[in-house]
This record gives structure tokens, C-alpha cells and sequence, in this order.
């Protein structure tokens, strides 16, 4: 399994599991964080927005054009944004931490 912590909107932290080959949105899903995924991993929309922290930044394989191009339309990007949805878990990513925004708010969940 590879773990994954998410700091939540107010700081709080939550840890998560998933297996090697599962997409980091279907994990924050699962674990109760408020995104959307309106598109479901098409790249189309980027309620899935997260922010990685620095120190694994650098860990994950670079961003497509096409996520790029997405992210330009998130609220609240910063440097190390990411679309979840793009990035999969591996063995090398194990322990990663992910910041929700601010604003991000799952349409579905009210």
C-alpha cells in the first residue's frame, strides 16, 4: 500500500491508503476530501486540484501540457499544483502529502 496524508482546508490532517497504480483522486475521494473530479480523469475540468507539498514535488513525473493548461484554470494554484486525477500512486511516492485549497468545494457533497 502507499500512503498518502492530506491537509485539509483548516490544517487538519488525514491519512489515507491506496494501492500502487490507483489515481490520488480516487484516494481523497475515498478518504472524504471535498473534490469534485466533475470530468473523471479526463483532464477536461480541474476540481481536483491539490497542492503538493514542495518536498515531493519534485517526486512525481512532470505535468502533461494538457494538465498545465488546466491547472491555469484552478483557483488557487500554486507553484506545486497538480490535478489528482494525474497522479497514480507508485511504491517511490509512498508517504506523499497533498494540501486541499482553500477553495475547493465538492459540488456533490453540498
Amino acid at each position: 500500500m502507499v500512503r498518502v496524508t492530506f491537509i485539509t482546508a483548516d490544517g487538519g490532517k488525514v491519512e489515507a491508503e491506496g494501492a500502487p497504480g490507483d489515481r490520488l483522486l480516487a484516494v481523497a475521494q475515498s478518504a472524504g476530501m471535498p473534490l469534485e473530479g466533475t470530468c473523471e480523469g479526463q483532464m477536461a475540468c480541474s476540481t481536483c486540484h491539490v497542492v503538493v507539498l514542495s518536498e515531493w514535488f519534485d517526486r512525481l513525473p512532470a505535468a502533461s501540457a494538457d494538465e498545465e493548461d488546466m491547472l491555469d484554470l484552478a483557483a488557487g494554484l500554486a507553484r506545486t499544483s497538480r490535478l489528482s486525477c494525474q497522479i497514480e500512486l507508485t511504491e517511490a511516492i509512498d508517504g506523499l502529502t497533498v494540501r486541499i485549497p482553500q477553495v475547493s468545494h465538492d459540488m456533490q457533497r453540498g
